[in-house]
Parts: C-alpha cells; structure tokens; sequence
C-alpha cells in the first residue's frame, strides 16, 4: 500500500477513534428571550415546534416550571446563580443607566465558574444580559445573530465539534427572539401598528432560516389578552419569531448528531419568562412566571415523561453543576467551592465596599432536579418563591408571591402606586388600542384601570383559578387562607433574608 494511502487510512481511524471517545456528560442550555409555553409539546395548535417538541418526547416536558421574576437582566442572574435577586443583588437590567448587576461575591457560586471548576470548558453565544462578566465569565464568546437562531447555532459548531480539548463542554445559548424590537409593521392597516418581535419588515427573512408566517385570525389568543385585531396581530409577528427559535435548536440538534454528541449531552430549553405582552413581562400573575421546561437527559431511561414537579429558574444552576458531579449534596453548594475573598484578592473589586452585601455565599437558594427527571410527579418542592422589584431603573413595583399547587398570593408593595411599564410594553399596539378606550375598556380578565392600580393583596385559588380571574383577598370565607398565606409568605422572606420582610412592619 502507499505511503499516502497508509497515512490516509491512519488518519481516518484516528478521527473515527476521537470522534468514538468524545468527552461524555456534555451541556447545552438553551434560554429564549421572552417566550411563554407556546410550543406543540405544551397544547398550542398554532405554533411551530418541531424540535422542541421532539425533545420533549424523548425527555421530561415540566408543566409546572417557573421564572423567579419576569424582567430580562434580573431573570438571568437567578438562571445564572441559582440565587434569588433579593440575595445576588441583581433587581433589573444591567445594561445602560440601569446599572444593576451581581454582588462581587456571587464568583462563588456562579453558573460559568463552578461549572468551569468542575472539569468543563464552557462557552456562550448569543444574549448575556448579566453583570458584572467577571463573576458570569466563560471561557469563549461566540459571536452570531440573536436574531436568527439558526446562524447563532453555527457559530457554535467548531466549539461543539472540538476535540483538542478532553474536557466535556458547557454551551450557554441565548437567543433574543422572541423579544421586541425591530420596529413596527408599516404595511399594516391597523391605526396602532404591531411590533415586528425582530422579523424582517415586508416578510423578508434571515439567512437560513425557513420563515413561517402566520396569519392573525387563526393564532391562539391567551385569556390574559383581549382578543382585538391588535393583539392578532402582534401574536402572529411574535409566534413568527417563537418558530426561528426552533430552527436554530434543530440546527444545534443536528450539529450534535454529525458530532455524535447527541446522545453525550444534556439539552436543557427553557425561557428567562414569559411573552412580551402586558399582562405577563414584569409582572408576577402566571403568564409572567409560567415558562417552558424541557430536559433531554440521554443517561435517563425514562423518556417522554410530563411531569407536574413544582420546579423553579431558581433551580437551575444546583442542577447542572449536580449533572456535572459538582455539587455538594450535604451543603447544596459546589463541592470546589472557591473562597470569594481569597479571589478577589489582588483583583480591582476586592477593594470595593460592598462585595457581599452582607451575604454569604456557600449554598444555593435552588434544588436540583436531576434526580427527578423522568418521573410524572414528585415532592421536589411545595411552594415557590418570586419577586419582582425592577425591570428599568425608573419601574420600581415591588411585588413578592408565595404560591403552591392550591394557591397563589401577591403581595403589591407599592399599591398605592399606578403600576409602572416598561417602554416597549407601553408602547405596545395590543396595550394602546385598551388605554385609548378608557379605564374600563377590558384587558383579558381585567380592565384597563384594574390593570394599572392594584390592591394590596391578590389571593387566587390557582388549581381552580388558573386564569386568576377572582381576587379572594376580600372574601370573607377566604379570610383565614389570606393569614395563612401572609403568614407564608413573610416565614420565607425572612428564610431568605429578602430586605422587603421589613415593609411588614412599617408600610
């Protein structure tokens, strides 16, 4: 045999033996910008989902998967610490003159790093959102469209693929679909024009990316909306943008599989929280929190499970780092715990102030979810926690909930005050047609001015309820569930040492 042939047989083994002994135990988490369940594996008739849908026939489909908080940069630093906000000290956006970001301290338990600490190289690609990149850093930035899903997914394609480096990987892959923005809908008709939720104007489409289009009379209309030719419209621009999302984790799907990886990695779906509309984005009714969940475990036997398991944003960081054999189950924090002093010695922050915020950071507020994966049911958790306190710098609304399988209470901090909007959601077409008919004009199961000011407390019998459409906070045959639930909900603010526990006693 030749020398040429030799050698070209070598190398064809040798690429054969890599490719067969490919780092195990890898992680893809991918998070979608603004995105309620409105997927095939979740009911929705309308949408198109191939990808995630299979996902969630060949995993676990959570149907009770929860954000912490419905504003973007406060979203992400909970996924990215497994802390609530309140504790990493992150309670809006990071970006421009919000300025929010994460204690210095939360080096210690932050998702990039402990995961890091564990034996993997991570990466990320697409929106980040959080602050400071000290604390959330990773190894590599990948740089693609957020908008196109599909082009964002290739970009990783030389990190998946890589194997100089025997370390399993960590991919964070963040797109900004399907959150607002790209301007307005000219070619419509309507007075108040839809949001274009980042598609091309005039039905154009991105690079790769097989666009479906869809027309406002057929979409799903959620019951927290109005249903009015403005809100359609805005719906079929934003189940638009929910559909490039699928593409790009097809797209990742089959890199996987070219690799043979696909049945080497953990795929984790999710949203920071729910749809762009008023109604759910920074708020805490249900539309706001409720978020899609689907874990693809290729080690787990049990597929195609939907399980009602309570679980929480809260949870995801103990939960990767558990799938990548580094969390400390008796502390529930990283078994290669770095000491946040001793790192930030000789660093510029260590001589700020306030790295800490009087906190301790060794555990996690969060649980994890590992070892429930494939099971229809299980006692996780029974209650959850959310917050909301900023999306902008000038939206302060503090709101705290305690909620379990029966019911849900909302705490409004600041009643006395008219609720505030974010920009884009002011502005919203869907939002605009309901103000300019006045305070009673309806908005879902509100009115316009019920929407605005709130009372102090919402109570809803959520198993019942689950549009949250009657208030019992003034039944009198629900007076002693509404104690109960204030009792609750005060027991775990103090448990978590949220700051607002003392508004109790003086407001």
């Amino acid at each position: 045999m030749k020398r040429s042939a030799l050698l070209a047989v070598f190398f064809c083994c040798l690429c054969g033996a890599m490719s067969a002994f490919a780092a195990e135990k890898n992680i893809i988490f991918i998070i979608a910008d603004d995105l309620s369940p409105t997927l095939g594996c979740y009911g929705d008739s309308v949408a198109v989902s191939p990808h995630v849908d299979a996902l969630a026939k060949d995993g676990t489909r959570f149907v009770n998967a929860f954000a912490t908080t419905a504003s973007c940069s406060a979203s992400r630093s909970v996924v990215m610490s497994g802390l609530h906000n309140h504790k990493n000290g992150q309670y809006g956006h990071a970006h421009a003159y919000h300025k929010f970001m994460s204690y210095p301290n939360v080096v210690s338990l932050a998702l990039p790093r402990v995961i890091a600490n564990a034996g993997y190289r991570t990466a990320q690609a697409g929106k980040y959102h959080v602050a400071p990149e000290e604390i959330f850093h990773f190894e590599t930035y990948l740089k693609g469209n957020d908008r196109n899903a599909v082009d964002l997914a290739e970009k990783c394609r030389s990190f998946i693929a890589d194997k100089s480096d025997a370390r399993p990987f960590f991919l964070y892959f963040a797109t900004s679909d399907p959150h607002r923005g790209g301007g307005d809908d000219k070619t419509s008709a309507l007075k108040h024009k839809p949001d274009l939720f980042g598609n091309k104007p005039n039905k154009g489409s991105f690079p790769g990316v097989k666009e479906v289009f869809f027309d406002p009379d057929n979409v799903l209309v959620p019951n927290f909306l109005p249903d009015t030719p403005e809100c359609r419209a805005e719906l079929a621009q934003y189940y638009q943008s929910c559909a490039r999302v699928d593409q790009g984790v097809g797209r990742l799907i089959e890199i996987l599989k070219a690799e043979n990886l696909f049945d080497k990695t953990l795929i984790v779906f999710t949203s920071d929280h729910g749809m762009a509309f008023p109604g759910a984005k920074t708020n805490v009714y249900e539309p706001a929190l409720k978020v899609p969940f689907v874990v693809r475990n290729p080690y787990e036997p049990q597929r195609g499970v939907t399980s009602t398991t309570l679980i929480s944003h809260v949870d995801i960081t103990p939960s990767l780092l558990d799938f990548a054999g580094g969390l400390d189950a008796k502390t529930n924090g990283p078994s290669k715990l770095v000491d946040a002093d001793d790192y930030w010695k000789g660093r510029d922050l260590y001589q700020m102030d306030n790295r800490a915020g009087a906190n301790k950071f060794r555990s996690y507020h969060g649980k994890s979810w590992i070892g429930v994966l494939g099971q229809a049911d299980s006692n996780l958790r029974e209650t959850l926690f959310a917050s909301h306190t900023f999306h902008e710098i000038q939206m302060y609304y503090p709101m705290r909930v305690v909620r379990d399988r029966q019911y849900k209470l909302i705490w409004n901090i600041a009643h006395p005050l008219p609720f505030p909007f974010a920009s884009d959601l002011w502005d919203a077409s869907t939002w605009q047609a309901q103000l300019e008919q006045g305070k009673a004009a309806p908005y879902g199961r509100k009115t316009v001015g019920q929407y605005i000011q709130r009372p102090a407390f919402e109570l809803f019998d959520i198993k019942n309820d689950p549009d949250e459409s009657k208030n019992l906070a003034d039944s009198p045959d629900h007076a002693e569930v509404l104690q109960q639930y204030k009792a609750k909900l005060k027991a775990l603010q103090i448990e978590l040492n949220d700051p607002w526990v003392m508004k109790w006693d003086y407001e």
